[in-house]
């Protein structure tokens, strides 16, 4: 049974920092690219970050970037996100998800390329 289990979110003032991690269990994803994704209270669900199990392909929403860092621990095999100088508006519930990387694919924003999803993990941020 493939699961994606979601941990490292909470409360945190603005200009602080999180690091989320993504577990994933039952079966292989060294062919997926993992991403992460958020859905703050009254609107829809937006890409965050995206990264190819090897790292060579990274891909950040243009809110993120320069803030939010995704990663691969190989020591505890998950895949982390860690955001730096946090705003209110990111204020969400982050999920971490998994697509199955083609070749041909450039861009992994989209939901529709993600067959798996965790349950989500809450992110607050109090200004």
């Amino acid at each position: 049974q493939v699961q994606l289990v979601e941990s490292g979110g909470g409360l945190v003032q603005s200009g602080g920092s999180l690091r989320l991690s993504c577990a994933a269990s039952g079966r292989s994803f060294s062919s997926y690219v993992m991403g992460w994704f958020r859905q703050a209270p009254g609107k829809e669900r937006e890409f965050v970050a995206a990264r190819s199990y090897s790292g060579s392909k990274l891909t950040y929403a243009d809110s993120v970037k320069g803030r939010f860092t995704i990663s691969r621990d190989r020591a505890k095999n998950t895949v982390d996100l860690q955001m730096n100088s946090l705003k209110s508006e990111d204020t969400a519930v982050y999920y971490c998800a998994a697509a199955p990387y083609y070749s041909g694919t450039t861009y992994y924003g989209q939901e529709t390329l993600y067959d798996y999803w965790g349950q989500g993990t809450q992110v607050t941020v109090s200004s």
